[in-house]
């Protein structure tokens, strides 16, 4: 036993050069798995924080992502007068129609480019996300070409600093606001009135609703009734179920 270590050793320091290349192979192969099991981890808790236990997304049923998915407007008038749908202090609907769309942006310091989502909101869909705070400028008025970025988007995005402008969908978009949503995955978005930007990227349909419930306990009776009407062929998710299936898709694509 003896003998057969000594050879082995005396074999890897004769063959240096092999020893120390593959040595440095195996190193970077686990580097490379620990960074995307690392990465996928990041994004995993990044996603399921982004939800709420009481909120509910309803999405075209078979849609990978609010960006694949279509929901119509008779559609959505359908969701809206479930009973299940919390009213607010103001007596209206905590419900929002929203519309979820991909641009491509400059980073700063760089010509590269990057995907950044822009999500259409509704009057209710701050009020479904508490932790969603404004934390310069304003909010962006209906019915005007104005956004409100993320402040990840503000920091790492060429022309959506505050006060600035933004050219996209055939028109120019004034940056309002900048807000911060702790670590939910909305830092890295950009948000603006749903029916400028429906019109602005000619989209007939929303991409999802969301929705907060009255009663936890009410989620499996509006669920039936969404999922089994043959008028709607849309699913309904708790917003946590639909981030942590996101994730999952994620962790699918990266081979984790």
């Amino acid at each position: 036993m003896r003998l057969l270590f000594f050879y082995s050793v005396r074999n890897l320091l004769t063959r240096r050069l092999t020893t120390v290349l593959t040595a440095s192979g195996m190193a970077l192969v686990v580097f490379a798995f620990a960074s995307i099991v690392m990465l996928a981890e990041g994004l995993r808790k990044t996603l399921v924080q982004t939800g709420s236990f009481e909120n509910v997304v309803v999405v075209r049923r078979g849609s990978g992502s609010e960006v694949q998915s279509g929901v119509e407007r008779d559609q959505a008038a359908i969701v809206e007068t479930q009973p299940e749908v919390a009213i607010g202090t103001d007596g209206r609907r905590l419900l929002a129609k929203e519309l979820v769309v991909l641009i491509t942006l400059v980073k700063r310091g760089t010509e590269s480019r990057a995907n950044v989502v822009i999500r259409g909101i509704s009057e209710a869909s701050l009020a479904l996300r508490p932790q969603v705070k404004l934390i310069a400028g304003r909010l962006p008025r209906p019915g005007l070409a104005e956004i409100m970025v993320g402040q990840s988007v503000a920091k790492r995005f060429k022309n959506v600093g505050l006060g600035e402008e933004i050219f996209f969908a055939t028109q120019s978009w004034k940056v309002v606001g900048i807000f911060d949503a702790g670590e939910m995955g909305f830092n890295s978005e950009m948000w603006g009135d749903v029916d400028q930007l429906m019109q602005a990227f000619r989209r007939p349909v929303y991409s999802s609703i969301v929705f907060k419930l009255k009663g936890t306990e009410a989620f499996k009776a509006v669920q039936e009734r969404i999922e089994g009407d043959p008028r709607l062929t849309l699913e309904a998710k708790r917003e946590t179920q639909y981030y942590e299936d996101q994730s999952a898709a994620l962790a699918k694509f990266l081979r984790i």
